[in-house]
């Protein structure tokens, strides 16, 4: 499997009303450093079934969102729960 596939798989499998950081998804698909890696595919990542706007910055801040920006990305966080 490739590193994308690894990632899109491991953000399939964020719950609704949840969100990681990509820091925690490199984690979970064995490459702790590769956060900005992570935050490339995302943003390539135009898959309706791969939830990206559930990744955020560990700094607590949201980062890009490819499907209407950061504003789009909090208002669909918040109306799932997660914020």
């Amino acid at each position: 499997m490739t590193f994308k596939e690894q990632v899109y798989d491991v953000v399939r499998g964020i719950p609704e009303g949840t969100f990681m950081t990509y820091k925690e998804v490199a984690i979970k698909v064995g490459r702790p450093r590769a956060m900005r890696a992570v935050g490339m595919v995302l943003s390539q990542n135009y898959h309706p079934d791969v939830p990206c706007h559930r990744v955020i910055r560990s700094d607590g801040k949201m980062g890009g969102y490819n499907r209407g920006g950061v504003t789009k990305k909090l208002e669909i966080l918040t109306r799932e729960g997660a914020l």
